[in-house]
């Protein structure tokens, strides 16, 4: 296992940022190095210790989706390995947890898709019969199976902010936001754009859902992020189909009526919940257990869906 990193300090390359986990390096005018670090954010909120080996588990999870999905959509892989890019003594710090990617301009929305009802979305169906205004069939079950997939966007939030559901209209006039400026010239149109992500979300979702299956995880829902080029092509960027950004259930303890045990971080905001703590920053200290455990489940994650060992 190796040593946690909650930031990297690479000297060697212009920092662009830090996100929730990962931080970002200019390569060049037309590149970015992503690192993935170990952090762990729950309920929007940054925590104070670092889940090992988490983003290796997420780098290794992803690079296989990007692989197996490339059919679908572009990607932003670049194939440059990143530790050819910073200085010899700090290869160590992207070893096994960072990508070199092309520099895209992402879309401002979350490209969310779901497979069941649950999580906000089962909050939503019980006040609503809904799921962000697309009408569902009635008694339906908590974590249900829906008739097909749906697509809800929502927007990408800012450390310390909260996603928010967005409809389609809304998802549209973000896209149209994107294509002003430099990419006017693509000829491409907002209601387009937002079409093409959602057709490319559910296609994607769809693909990797029946896959997991084999491997017995149930994928109950997750998010996508996408970029466009300046030839104004869609591409699949940021991560896909980790468990930070999905939903993943065993398929052997599966039933309607109850929220199913995860593979995701869904164990450590249960165990916040337990907390007298107002899911603002600072976060609270994780104990040693929650803190193993969580790393137990992002790894048989990654191996039960790639029949593979991170090491």
């Amino acid at each position: 296992m190796a040593t946690p990193l909650f930031e990297s300090s690479i000297k060697s390359l212009p920092l662009l940022g830090r996100g929730k986990v990962r931080d970002i390096y200019a390569v060049g005018e037309d590149k970015l190095l992503i690192v993935t670090s170990d952090r762990l954010s729950a309920f929007d909120v940054i925590l104070p210790d670092p889940i090992p080996d988490k983003g290796r588990v997420l780098t290794a999870t992803a690079l296989f989706w990007f692989d197996r999905l490339g059919h679908i959509v572009p990607n932003q892989l670049t194939g440059i390995d990143p530790e050819s890019v910073v200085a010899a003594d700090e290869r160590e710090q992207v070893r096994g947890r960072a990508l070199v990617v092309k520099r895209l301009t992402p879309l401002p929305i979350e490209a969310v898709v779901r497979g069941y009802v649950i999580g906000s979305g089962w909050n939503d169906y019980r006040a609503t019969g809904a799921i962000c205004g697309i009408a569902l069939p009635p008694g339906l079950k908590q974590a249900a199976k829906l008739p097909a997939p749906i697509f809800t966007p929502a927007t990408k939030a800012e450390a310390g902010d909260h996603d928010e559901n967005i409809s389609f209209e809304q998802a549209q006039a973000r896209c149209a936001e994107v294509l002003a400026g430099p990419l006017a010239g693509t000829g491409r149109n907002g209601a387009e754009l937002a079409a093409q992500a959602r057709d490319a979300a559910i296609a994607l979702y769809t693909e990797a859902a029946e896959y997991a299956a084999g491997r017995g995880i149930l994928i109950a829902d997750t998010k996508f992020e996408f970029g466009i080029d300046a030839a104004g092509t869609l591409h699949l960027i940021d991560e896909a189909l980790t468990p930070d950004s999905s939903r993943f259930w065993p398929a052997d303890s599966y039933q309607e009526g109850i929220s199913p045990p995860s593979f995701d971080k869904q164990y450590v905001r249960d165990y916040l919940e337990t907390l007298d703590w107002g899911k603002k920053a600072p976060g609270p200290r994780l104990p040693a257990e929650v803190i193993e455990r969580t790393a137990a489940k992002y790894r048989e994650a990654y191996e039960r869906l790639t029949g593979r060992t991170l090491d």
